[in-house]
């Protein structure tokens, strides 16, 4: 018997995916833990396994197609079971292709299939479709190549597509050149004039990022603890220490365990808001904001408290690469017991930050910078030194309490041997 194949929320902040690639055609054989196709979510690309067996009869969501958690995306049944009831029960829920259109993205489904049969990922990128808005207008472009673009910060409306229908694809962009582009680009009509307004689609990644935010922002009474810290001792620290390793040491990792000490102190930071009762973390699980150029993700670090420095850093820099090639799993995202944003790399002197839940506190980093200071014995010096500011949920963390965590940071950071103790 028929069965509809549903889109699943593959992340804990899901609502929308958009089908990158079908691993399976039609008249193909199902069965349960087979993967269908690629889906991207809200945060990364993954794989949509089959829970149910049968003959895929009918693709309704083509590649490149978008469709909300529930929706049909194909039918399952037996081979030669007539489906066409309810392939119209499926198209009368609703659906927007990437083109914008479902009589199109239907009918071109099985083409998509044929075009994908035996052919890696990377082959079937180029039939898959979407749209970018940048400075030359709507641009069709698969998912993939949206990405690398935004990497590698490149105007995709620079780029000239190889893919069906003028799409850019995947290679377009690997092989893009600034300087080869500029005599195409200056020739090329301009389909926004200079100074127009532009309509820029909300991503679905975009719009969870919006309405997680503007939860935390309005749900969460949120305060903010500011405090100047000398760098001098961290940086020195961090210079010797990266010189006993191959891999040096990033900034961030060093943060990391700063805070992590900080909040094994002061446990009472390391805890979030549940409604009834105030849950008390017992894992120091750390995320550290990503900026992925079309949104932020948090690769989060787990159980800081009993990793050392280098420990923390191998980790680090394995999830920030997953990160940017969106292959991050939900558990390597969700979760954190607290987070840190750092734009100091940006020249930004300080900030506030909103915090990102289940956390009841986030710190904001600012840049590392030269400054005027009175040392302990009332004279003038200059010191490296670093702006921070906590946000925190005043549910949770009273003044007092917060106050006292970042007075502690404070002095791990200005005296690491303070981690010793």
């Amino acid at each position: 018997m028929a069965e509809k194949v549903l889109m699943t929320a593959l992340s804990p902040t899901m609502e929308e995916g958009t089908i990158v690639a079908w691993r399976k055609k039609e008249g193909d054989s199902v069965s349960s833990g087979d993967v269908l196709c690629e889906v991207e979510t809200d945060k990364a690309t993954m794989d949509y396994e089959a829970t149910q067996e049968g003959v895929l009869l009918k693709i309704i969501r083509g590649e490149g197609s978008s469709s909300s958690v529930g929706q049909t995306i194909a039918i399952l049944g037996d081979k030669g079971e007539d489906v066409s009831s309810i392939v119209e029960e499926a198209k009368a829920e609703g659906s927007s292709s990437a083109d914008g259109s479902e009589a199109e993205e239907t009918a071109a489904a099985p083409e998509a299939k044929e075009a994908g049969a035996g052919k890696s990922a990377d082959d079937r990128e180029a039939g898959q479709s979407g749209h970018d808005v940048s400075s030359g207008g709507p641009v069709k472009s698969s998912p993939l190549a949206r990405k690398i673009a935004a990497d590698r910060g490149i105007d995709i409306a620079q780029v000239s597509g190889s893919g069906p229908g003028g799409r850019v694809v995947k290679a377009d962009v690997e092989s893009f050149s600034p300087r080869s582009a500029g005599t195409a680009a200056s020739s090329a009509p301009r389909t926004v004039a200079a100074g127009e307004d532009q309509k820029i689609p909300v991503s679905g990644k975009r719009a969870v990022i919006a309405r997680r935010l503007a939860e935390s922002k309005f749900s969460a009474p949120h305060y903010y603890l500011k405090s100047s810290v000398k760098m001098d001792g961290a940086m020195a620290a961090r210079t010797q220490l990266n010189k006993e390793l191959a891999d040096k040491a990033g900034f961030n990792a060093f943060l990391m365990k700063f805070v992590a000490e900080a909040l094994k102190r002061h446990p009472d930071v390391n805890a979030g808001w549940q409604g009834d009762h105030i849950m008390q973390y017992g894992s120091i699980d750390i995320g550290l904001a990503v900026d992925l150029g079309n949104g932020l993700i948090t690769p989060i670090v787990r159980n800081c408290g009993n990793k050392g420095v280098v420990a923390i850093d191998d980790e680090l820099k394995v999830l920030i690469k997953k990160a940017g090639d969106g292959k991050l799993s939900p558990e390597e995202y969700t979760g954190a017991t607290f987070t840190i944003s750092n734009l100091g790399s940006f020249g930004i002197e300080e900030f506030t930050a909103i915090i990102n839940p289940p956390g009841a506190a986030i710190l904001a980093v600012g840049s590392i910078a030269k400054s005027v200071v009175v040392n302990d014995q009332d004279e003038i010096d200059v010191a490296q030194v670093m702006k921070m500011t906590l946000s925190c949920d005043h549910r949770v963390i009273d003044g007092a309490a917060g106050g006292r965590f970042l007075f502690e940071l404070k002095q791990i950071i200005e005296n690491p041997v303070r981690v010793l103790f």
